[in-house]
């Protein structure tokens, strides 16, 4: 593949050039495609042959209404119609449950997907990030995530699960005490976009209990799931009030004639499907003890379809990924643009083995030359691509990789001064204190309502029998926390409590541009501050990690027969 190929990596406002673009500016095939999360084995090659032959049909005539299709996806997925509402993509969803849900902020662990964060600032929203330690493995710890959200008055959250760039999981009891924690803020949201690839646990989507809440949306996506990016659909599940402000914004035909033929097709293809998802997680067990081979790169436990890498010191990941694309025809997910992430890691998607081998080739050849432990070369400068972020740059050439140390000292020495006021922030480099209280009593369950009995349809992603939903929704219990003793140190603790980590109410939110611990305004992340000074927030407890021993089990998709 030609050098100028790599070219395009610089001029695209996305982290990678198209498929289509690679393929114009080559020899008219496509490299092997490590970059976009796509499961490799959906549809079958009998699907494909018959959407191939009804292809003029497709394209020639309008679809049936976005109420249609999606009367049929709920019928497959047993949710009620009034609770879901499908859109072109799930960019487009999050694009609209920002103008019509989110307020003032929203909360976000970093690094994650891009338009969690992208897309609030751009409405200019106060987008507070809780950056994800490196030493604890990337691990989302729910219990400080809802302490940052209440010290910075935050009045939104997200929570990725499986997150992306790591595949970081967290169980759904740890979700569930998260969202009831948070039952008075405005929005909580779910994107479970990758949660059908898990194998953590049997039933890990927590779309039951979204539908129950007043204040909780839980994001699927259809595309991943199925090998079907360019079709464009997802969908959320939401109790019908929030649902149903998001469909009634939706264009009439904002699903094109393939989403609709798609959709009408799965009905027959349930089992194909879930063989597809168990096949996948079988390649990355493989992929990753592969990959784990190789000298001195580091591979994190991740349960979506693809696996987050660290490149041994001295490799520079735009180096990396432009050889590999050019000598190797291999494409890759260079994570440099990622805020909360660094040049040296790369997002690997899962795939079949005769490919695996092929980048573990390539990657031994660019990282080491032709021989398995040679040494590593020295550090690069590596080409001229930016993130087009200043902040995010600097962090980058800071911490070489390291993780993010710096942001809490950065967040009080650029936030504090100019707020005239506000709370005292507390000292960077320390752990969070947290108050003594007493044990909480759990909260009250919300009884599941009695289910009718229904004839057994194919198993797909996000298959929930429709409970009946209150006229009424119920609200979760509040306690008030007693009066806060003396801090003392939080000893670790092998699950995170959100009960237990709430503080007591801060007397008002934190003014707006004020920081608070580990957070980035808006404005930082534009790059306006400067230059992030030493210390930060101690690791958090590597909590929400599933054992190897447990990632065979199925996920929520019965077995195969």
């Amino acid at each position: 593949m030609p050098d100028n190929v790599t070219s395009l990596f610089r001029s695209t406002a996305a982290h990678s050039p198209s498929m289509a673009a690679l393929t114009r500016e080559s020899d008219g095939s496509g490299p092997v495609d490590f970059c976009i999360p796509c499961n490799p084995y959906f549809p079958t090659p009998a699907m494909f042959d018959e959407m191939a032959g009804k292809l003029r049909e497709i394209v020639t005539y309008y679809p049936s209404g976005a109420d249609t299709i999606t009367a049929e996806l709920c019928s497959l997925l047993q949710l009620p119609p009034q609770c879901v509402a499908m859109g072109n993509g799930s960019t487009e969803l999050i694009t609209w449950i920002d103008h019509l849900l989110v307020r003032e902020s929203l909360a976000v662990p970093v690094p994650t997907f891009g338009r969690w964060t992208d897309q609030p600032m751009e409405t200019g929203k106060r987008v507070d990030m809780f950056p994800l330690q490196e030493s604890s493995g990337f691990a989302l710890d729910l219990a400080q995530y809802a302490e940052f959200i209440r010290a910075r008055g935050t009045r939104a959250a997200v929570i990725c699960n499986p997150n992306n760039p790591d595949g970081g999981f967290v169980h759904k009891h740890a979700i569930v005490q998260f969202m009831d924690a948070m039952a008075d803020r405005d929005l909580v949201v779910v994107d479970e976009s990758f949660l059908e690839f898990a194998d953590a646990e049997a039933e890990p989507s927590v779309v039951r209990e979204a539908m129950i809440r007043p204040n909780v949306v839980v994001l699927r996506s259809l595309g991943k799931n199925f090998g079907l990016h360019g079709i464009r659909f997802g969908y959320l599940v939401a109790n019908p009030a929030l649902a149903g402000r998001i469909r009634s914004m939706l264009p009439k035909w904002n699903l094109n004639s393939f989403a609709e033929h798609v959709v009408f097709m799965l009905k027959e293809h349930g089992q194909e499907y879930a063989q597809s998802l168990q096949q996948v997680r079988r390649d990355r067990l493989e992929m990753a003890s592969q990959l784990s081979s190789l000298p001195g790169l580091t591979v994190y436990p991740s349960q979506g379809n693809f696996l987050f890498v660290r490149l041994p010191v001295g490799a520079e990941g735009t180096v990396v990924r432009d050889r590999l694309l050019t000598e190797h025809r291999i494409l890759v997910r260079e994570c440099g643009n990622k805020i909360g992430s660094s040049s040296r890691f790369l997002r690997l998607v899962v795939r079949p083995q005769v490919d695996v081998r092929r980048l573990v080739s390539g990657l031994e050849q660019v990282l080491y030359g032709t021989r398995r432990g040679a040494a590593v070369p020295e550090p690069s400068t590596g080409t001229s691509y930016s993130s087009g972020t200043a902040a995010v740059d600097r962090l980058v050439s800071a911490t070489n990789g390291a993780g993010m140390p710096g942001l809490a000292a950065q967040a009080v020495a650029a936030g504090a001064p100019g707020a005239g006021g506000g709370m005292p922030m507390p000292a960077a480099a320390q752990a969070y204190p947290q108050p003594q209280l007493p044990q909480p009593q759990p909260p009250q369950q919300i009884p599941q309502p009695q289910l009718p009995q229904q004839i057994p349809q194919p198993q797909l992603p996000g298959q929930i029998p429709p409970p009946q939903l209150p006229q009424q929704m119920p609200q979760p219990p509040m306690q008030q926390p007693p009066a806060a003793q003396p801090a003392m140190p939080q000893p670790a603790m092998p699950q995170p409590a959100v009960a237990q980590a709430v503080p007591p109410p801060l007397p008002a939110p934190t003014p707006p541009g004020v920081p608070a611990r580990g957070g980035l305004t808006a404005a930082q992340v534009r790059g306006t501050t400067g230059p992030v000074p030493p210390g930060g927030l101690s690791p958090a407890a590597a909590t929400g990690w599933p054992g190897t021993t447990n990632w065979p089990n199925a996920a929520g998709m019965g077995q195969v027969g």
